[in-house]
Formats: structure tokens, C-alpha cells, sequence
């Protein structure tokens, strides 16, 4: 996510722009960085990426990652002519595993929880919900959740 767009809600609020003139006066202040040539008596050893973090984090301190669920909220119900409740559910829900892989599992709206702003009519009411839905548990297990409608 980009914070200057989060659909979260969160922002970043940088300091006022320096003026043309104050960001020349810095630039022309800096030190110009230090440039550190390689030390040709270490021998090189040759490394291949393979893509994947080198962490563990099946350990228990990790549970809060494995703790974070996205839920995409697509879902509407509407009675048709004939009195007939239409509706349709596309929810899916994202969770990490053991190791950090996310992955994304159909789901219904029945399984988004209550913190969820999504309405929970008891008859066939007229609903078109979309939402993505987040919620974990932090490192104490304090519950917290997040959403965003579009």
C-alpha cells in the first residue's frame, strides 16, 4: 500500500515544502556521501536469490502475523418481481501461513466478523456491500481491525 493513498485511512502528514530557495541553501549544504571502494584482498562469494525471505517465523512470537485476516467483501441481495430473494456473495478471505505465505480461500459473509460494518439484515432487504475487511490480533492479543469500503 502506498500511505500517501492508504484506503486505510492512514496518512502520512510530511512538513511543509522548503521554498526553491531553502532547498537550494540545503543541497548546497550537504556533504557530499562518501564513496567506499571494495576492499580487493576479501575474496568474493558468488550469491543466488531464490526470492524468499531467509527468516523463520514458525515460531509462537509470531502468531500475530499468522493472526491477519483480509476479508474482500462483495456481496448484494435484492427481492426480484416475483418476491424472490436474489443475492450474491463473492467473499474471500486472506490469511499467512506458518511461514509467511498468503493466500486467498472463497468465504461468505456469514464467516466476517461482528466488528465488520457490513449490514446483517434478517429479512430480504435491499444490501450492496463492497469491503475489504481487516482484523488481527497485535503481539498481547489485543484485538484490532480495520475497513474500507469502495
Amino acid at each position: 500500500m502506498q500511505i500517501w493513498r492508504c484506503p486505510m485511512g492512514a496518512s502520512f502528514s510530511s512538513p511543509a515544502a522548503p521554498s526553491p530557495g531553502e532547498r537550494l541553501i540545503n543541497i548546497a549544504a550537504q556533504t557530499p556521501p562518501s564513496i567506499g571502494l571494495p576492499d580487493l584482498s576479501l575474496p568474493l562469494i558468488p550469491v543466488q536469490a531464490d526470492e524468499q525471505a531467509n527468516v523463520d517465523i514458525s515460531d509462537d512470537a509470531f502468531d500475530f502475523v499468522r493472526s491477519i485476516r483480509v476479508y474482500h467483501i462483495q456481496f448484494s441481495q435484492r427481492r426480484n418481481r416475483d418476491g424472490d430473494c436474489i443475492s450474491s456473495d463473492a467473499t474471500r478471505i486472506g490469511s499467512y501461513g506458518v511461514q509467511g505465505d498468503y493466500h486467498w480461500l472463497r468465504s461468505s459473509v456469514a464467516q466476517v466478523p461482528p466488528a465488520s460494518a457490513l449490514p446483517r439484515p434478517l429479512h430480504c432487504a435491499s444490501v450492496s456491500y463492497r469491503a475489504v475487511f481487516v482484523d488481527w490480533r497485535d503481539h498481547a492479543g489485543n484485538y484490532g481491525f480495520e475497513e474500507v469500503r469502495y
